[in-house]
Parts: structure tokens; sequence; C-alpha cells
């Protein structure tokens, strides 16, 4: 046996604590260094789309199949999808904010809502791509401005849903201490309304930008009448594959596709998810957190506390400041006030409401009297198409919302209780929920031909691909959102599986199900311009639906076939969600909130 020397092992030691010392002090360094890069790579970002946007419209784009094209048209793709989606973050969380608090058009914002979800991305098509080229004639940025806001209307209304339905079910207790502590609107909406908002927020975030891959291929690339509008990006490259048959660059598209939403979700999802996790509310700590290496980069940056030290904790102090002192001045103000002063006050607020009122009255009878002047010139036989189309697209959403709760209950149930499951299963959902279904729809169509089906069954499977999704991430969301302390009860007092659902699982998770149904509706709805009337290579392949007549009414540019079939779609999702979900709503609303 060797002996070594005393001093060995207090050397080695020594030698070890010094190792651990230099890179404990420039393990920060390198985080710093890190984020300095991605701010650069940010920064250059911006430079050459402002190049691209602000130079000279392109009048006829050729869309290149090579693979060397794609990185460039990725990344047009992700800016265009980037900036639809914080659109939609700000619209969707004032939308739901002033629905959630003003009694008065509740129920009227609500219907819109509704109405807004149904309506199919290609009915927006006309007048918003017409509009912003309008307004920038002379600059690519119009025909870029007409995209994203297309992509936003396919991303925006399931998270606008998602932030109404948690203001609404805010536990009692937490609203009073907001209100015992005076906390103003803003510090309401920052302390308590935006982190207990946050995990279902989060959740319809990815599948947002999941629906916004989803229609890439519709916003990108469409005919309009006679003109033809084309963008560099992954979703025209996808549809050019599409519609001849190169199955080559298809893959070379979904293979990239796939790389940016793994990529997407690692550097951006997975912290935030990780970061969300400390907003649920519960009493009893869960022993299990989501953990993300990037995130826990970013709070042991130096640079990044530095910069929330010094300027963003004192700019938000000084802001809460400003608040408090502004409502304090007002309350002094209000009290010099005498009645008369206060009557006058409100006889002016009134006049300038019935102003607006009345200018939004005139701004829409003038668009009803130029709409029935078009739908004047549709035949009976065309009206007769419509309504049997109706019928039909009817039976193949309600068909495809059936058979995607099925799985999409238990699986999301099953995700949101187990962490580890969900590390997995999280970002293979993500990409199954972004690839659009129009690339493997080809595949799918000549498959079911070949087994004796249809364009009738296919558009089913279509719309399923396109909005099961929507249910699988709610239902994760208020799986994940259960109390921990709930879920000890159940297995303290031995319940059964039956007994779980029925007490814990489905009552918890039931505010989150009821917005997702919702929103997979009315994306069914939505879908159906896809899922019936398709494009494969050289012919046209279409089944009885809405869809199907709205697809066609924009190819020939017949604008009073397309308003009418979007009225009546429109008319159909408020039938449905006055008859059947605002009444579970309101289920939601009074019986399955957590609250002491």
């Amino acid at each position: 046996m060797i002996q070594l020397p005393p001093s060995f092992s207090y050397t080695r030691s020594t030698e070890m604590l010094a190792r651990s010392q230099v890179l404990k002090r420039s393990w920060p360094v390198v985080l710093d260094l890190c984020v300095a890069g991605i701010g650069l790579a940010c920064f250059y970002g911006v430079v050459q789309i402002a190049k691209y946007w602000f130079g000279q419209p392109v009048p006829q784009i050729t869309i290149s199949l090579s693979p060397r094209a794609l990185p460039l048209y990725a990344f047009y793709s992700i800016v265009r999808i980037g900036l639809a989606y914080l659109l939609s973050l700000i619209f969707a969380i004032g939308y739901g904010y002033i629905a959630a608090y003003n009694r008065r058009v509740e129920a009227l914002m609500i219907a819109g809502l509704d109405i807004l979800q149904s309506i199919p991305v290609l009915s927006f098509l006309p007048g918003v791509m017409l509009a912003m080229v309008a307004l920038f004639p002379t600059r690519q940025i119009g025909v870029e401005m007409g995209a994203i806001v297309l992509i936003f209307t396919g991303q925006v209304w399931n998270m606008a849903f998602s932030f109404y339905s948690s203001l609404k079910s805010i536990p009692r207790e937490l609203s009073e201490a907001a209100t015992i502590y005076k906390f103003s609107r803003w510090q309401r909406l920052i302390e308590l309304e935006l982190p207990y908002a946050a995990i279902g927020l989060v959740w319809n975030s990815m599948v947002s930008v999941a629906g916004g891959w989803f229609f890439l291929m519709a916003c990108e690339m469409f005919v309009l009448g006679t003109r033809d509008f084309r963008l560099p990006g992954l979703g025209s490259y996808l549809q050019t594959a599409a519609s001849t048959g190169d199955g080559k660059a298809i893959a070379w598209g979904l293979f990239t596709m796939i790389a940016i939403i793994v990529a997407t979700d690692q550097l951006i999802w997975r912290p935030i998810i990780a970061w969300s996790d400390k907003f649920k509310f519960e009493q009893v700590e869960t022993k299990s957190r989501i953990g993300s290496p990037l995130l826990h980069m970013l709070q042991h940056s130096r640079a990044i506390k530095t910069l929330s030290r010094r300027t963003i904790k004192p700019l938000t102090e000084a802001i809460y400041q400003r608040v408090a002192e502004g409502r304090s001045s007002q309350a002094r103000k209000a009290a010099q006030f005498d009645e008369a002063a206060v009557k006058r006050h409100e006889r002016w607020a009134g006049l300038l409401r019935g102003f607006v009122l009345a200018v939004i009255f005139v701004v829409v009878l003038y668009a009803a009297l130029h709409a029935l002047s078009l739908l004047r010139q549709v035949q009976r036989t065309e009206f007769a198409a419509i309504m049997k189309g109706a019928l039909a697209t009817f039976l193949r959403v309600n068909t495809a919302l059936l058979l995607a709760s099925a799985w999409t209950i238990p699986a999301g149930v099953a995700i949101g209780f187990h962490p580890r499951l969900a590390r997995i299963a999280q970002p293979l959902a993500q990409i199954a929920a972004s690839v659009p279904a129009t690339a493997l729809f080809p595949v799918i169509l000549l498959a079911l031909v070949k087994m004796g089906g249809g364009l009738g069954i296919g558009s089913i499977a279509l719309m399923m691909l396109g909005t099961q999704w929507y249910i699988l991430f709610n239902v994760i969301a208020g799986a994940m959102a259960i109390p921990t302390d709930l879920r000890e009860v159940a297995t303290l007092f031995r319940f059964t599986e039956v007994q779980r659902w029925r007490t814990v699982i489905l009552p918890g998770i039931f505010p989150y199900l009821i917005t997702g149904l919702v929103t997979a509706s009315g994306g069914a709805w939505n879908a159906s311009i896809i899922a019936e009337y398709f494009h494969l290579k050289n012919q046209t392949l279409q089944t009885t639906g809405l869809g199907a007549t709205i697809s066609a009414a924009t190819d020939r540019g017949e604008f009073q076939i397309l308003l009418l079939a979007t009225i009546v779609m429109a008319l159909m999702v408020v039938t449905i969600n006055r008859l059947v979900w605002r009444p579970l709503y309101r289920l939601a609303e009074t019986r399955y909130t957590l609250g002491a």
C-alpha cells in the first residue's frame, strides 16, 4: 500500500477550492457575454428587416425551392409570427381586461370575440391587405403589415379568452386583499391579475404561436382576384412545394420548421413555463418544479441583475409613487368640487360618450348599407348552396371537437400532473401543433382516397390537426394550476380514480377546458377554409361546406358570396355561444373557482 504524504490531501483540496473560486468568478462573465451576444444578434436582425421592409415593393416574387433559401425565408417568417404575437398579447390583455370589468360592454365584447375568432383568415384578407397596401403604396412594409395582421387574426382570440376567463375566476380573498391595501388599477394588474393569469396565458400563447405557423401558408401566399400576393417565407415555401408535389422540398421545409420550433421551445417557452410556475395558486408548495438552464443563466447574469437593481426597480417604484400621488391629488380635487361641478362634469362626459356612439353608429350604418348592396347580387341557388354548406361544416366541426376531446383531456391532465412527462411531451406537442397540416394533407388525402374516403372525411382530420391543440394546451394549463394541497388531500383520503376526476380534476380544469373548447370550436370553423378546399398539383379538390365557399369566392373575387358566407358563419357561432358556451362560462365563474 502506497503511503501519501500528509500534505497531499491538503494541497489537493486547496487546488480544487481555488479552481472552484476561479470558475465561480468567471461564470457570470460568460453569462454576460451570452446575453450581450443575444442582444447584438437581435439588433442586427432589426437592421436587416428595416432595410427590406422600407425598400421598394417587389411586384412579383418567385419562391425558390432550393434548401439554400430556407435560412432567409425562416428568418422572415419568425419575424412576422413574433410581431403578430406581440400585437396579440397587447390586444388580449387590453380586450380581456375591459370585458371582465366593464359590465355595460361585457356581453357585447364577448359576443364580438366569438364572432371574430370564428371568421376565417381569408374573410379578413381582402380588407386587410388592400388597406395596408393603400396605406404604404411605395414600400414593402404594406404587404408585410398585411401578412402580420392576418397572422394576428389567427393567434389572438384564444389568448383574449384565456385572460378574460382568468380575471373572472380570481379568488375572492385575493381581490379583497388588493382592495384592503388600496391597490391602484396599475398595481392590481401587475401584482395580482397578470400573475394569476400567467399560467393560462403562457400555454395559450404557445398554442397561438402554433396557430400562427398553421395559417402561415395562407398568409404568405394567396390570390385575391387578379392579384397574386407572395412573400418570401417558410409558409410560401411549403405551399409552393405542396402545390407542385415536390416531396423533397416539403421535407426540407418541415425539417427547418421543426428545428425552429424545438429551438423556440428550449430558448423561449421552457424558461417562461419555469418562470410562470411560481405564480401557481396553492398553500402547499409542490416538491417538483419545472427547471430551465436558460432561465438559470438569465437569473444569475450580473448584467441583468445590475439592470434590474439600478433601472427596473427604481423605475417601477417611481411609477407606483406617481400613481399614488395622482390618486391623492384626484381625491383632493374631488373633495374641493361642489355638487354642481360634479354634475357638469358628468354631463360633458355623457355628451362625449353620446358623440362617440353616434360616430360608431354612422360608420356601422354606412358599412351595413354597402354590405346590403353587395348581398342583393346573391342568387337564390347560391344562398341555398351556402345554407347546405353551413350544415355540413357544422357537423364536421362538432365531430372534430368530440374526437379531439376524447384524447386531449386525459393526455393534458397526465402532462400537467407530471413535470417529467411534461419535459418530454410538451416539446413534442408544440412541434405537432405547429407543423402546418396543409403540408401533410396531400399524403393524408391520397391515403384516404385509396381507402375509399374523400375530402369530406379528410376535412375532419385536417380540422382536428389544426384545433385539438387548443383543448390540449388549455387542459395542461388547468392541470398545472390545480393546487398541490388538493391533490395531496385526494391521495390522503385514498380517492378512487373516478372520485379524483369528479371532485378534483374536472372541477379544477373546468374553466380552462371551456376556454379550450370555445377557442377550438372557433379554430375549427376557421380551419374549414383550408380543410374543405385544397389545391393539389394542378387540380382543386373541394367538398360541400362554408369553408369551401369562402375559399372559392376569394379565389374568384366574388365578394358578395364571401360576405354572405362569413355572415352565416358568424350567426351560427353566436347562436352556439348563446345556447352552450355562455351558460358554461357562467357555471365556471360561479361554481368552479378556487377560493376559501
